[in-house]
């Protein structure tokens, strides 16, 4: 039988034995029969498309090849063969199309609904025993190397997903350094990586040209995860500090940036969009539009659009928690603080995406599962 599935049409090939003849002339079915029934196959005969698509249905897993009449009472052929590409049939049992009465239009007809081959009548035996043989043998191996690509291609994807699970505990094993070293770290990450996804899908649904997928999301959202791994390398004296930083302080912690991607580079196995995800938001999440931003002073969108949105979601969090150096904000004002540019220029496009997902931002708050 043929079933359906994420990696698309099984088709599966079992031992098949059974030629169907389908001719509403009788005498040109028992030429058929008598080329075949001293063989390697078992016949079944049908008189018209509907005893054709019955015996093709019950049949499925045992046919091996159809010649099908073009023109036959109650369904013709072309109407039995629409019925077999309707349900996939034709995908593993091949057709040839036995007629006397072809015309351009009902050849082409045939081979575009999947027809193998086309036979004129009167036939000759000799010739109609090696079309069908050769048809038979084609399908069979093609059949044979899609379910053999299926089984690579299924094994290639858990070695993915596997790899992928292993990214992703690492990326939290990392991110858990960082929450030994300062109290409100460990929430934060957590934080930070809900409201990705939230900024993600509010960014999906507005704007077309940026259509993450559900798994570029949460690769993204995983990535998000390490954007402050680069304050393992900060002095406690500065990252733990309760007063407000001196200038030479500040220009040490901006650094974070920098150590995070030299931490990341040391993990490197191969390129990879995860990579390239985690390096862009370690290193870019304190840019701004404007270019006012550390470490590159990269401009409007030179800022990847992930770096963009975890870079936003990252000062929202800082503004609407209380920190050792301040009190928290309300999130109206919070709101206000990031559109009045206090915390830097952000892109028109995100801040308009921030106004969407605010609800769900505030509902994310509520929601301690």
């Amino acid at each position: 039988m043929i079933s359906e599935g994420k990696e698309g049409i099984k088709l599966y090939m079992e031992e098949r034995d059974t030629i169907l003849i389908v001719d509403d002339v009788l005498i040109n079915r028992e030429l058929l029969k008598d080329i075949f029934e001293e063989g390697e196959y078992k016949i079944l005969e049908a008189s018209n498309g509907e005893e054709a698509i019955e015996l093709l249905d019950e049949h499925t897993d045992e046919i091996a090849l159809v010649f099908l009449d073009l023109v036959m009472p109650k369904k013709n052929g072309l109407e039995v063969m629409h019925h077999m590409s309707l349900n996939n049939i034709i995908k593993i049992i091949p057709v040839i199309m036995i007629t006397g009465e072809a015309t351009v239009e009902s050849d082409v007809k045939a081979y575009e609904l999947g027809a193998a081959d086309i036979i004129y009548k009167p036939f000759e035996p000799a010739v109609v025993i090696r079309r069908a043989k050769n048809i038979i043998e084609l399908y069979q191996h093609r059949i044979s190397i899609e379910n053999e690509l299926a089984l690579r291609t299924q094994e290639l994807y858990e070695s993915k997903r596997q790899i992928e699970q292993s990214n992703i505990f690492l990326t939290n094993a990392l991110s858990s350094v960082v929450e030994f070293r300062s109290l409100e770290s460990g929430e934060h990450i957590q934080r930070v990586k809900k409201l990705t996804e939230i900024m993600l899908r509010h960014w999906r649904a507005l704007f077309g040209e940026e259509q993450f997928t559900d798994e570029q999301i949460e690769l993204i959202v995983n990535a998000s995860a390490l954007h402050d791994i680069g304050k393992i390398a900060i002095p406690d004296s500065i990252l733990l500090k309760p007063e407000k930083l001196t200038d030479e302080e500040y220009e040490e912690m901006k650094k974070h940036t920098i150590y995070g991607c030299l931490m990341l580079e040391k993990f490197k196995q191969e390129e990879n969009e995860f990579y390239r995800y985690c390096y862009d938001i370690c290193r870019y999440h304190h840019e701004r539009y404007d270019g006012k931003g550390y470490p590159d002073g990269l401009v409007g969108d030179d800022i990847p659009i992930w770096a963009q949105i975890v870079s936003i979601v990252d000062v929202y969090d800082a503004l609407i928690n209380k920190r050792v150096y301040k009190e928290s904000f309300s999130v109206d004002e919070t709101y206000q603080m990031i559109h009045d540019g206090k915390c830097g220029k952000f892109n028109p496009k995100l801040l308009e995406c921030f106004d969407d997902a605010k609800e769900d931002f505030v509902a994310s708050m509520l929601d301690k599962s």
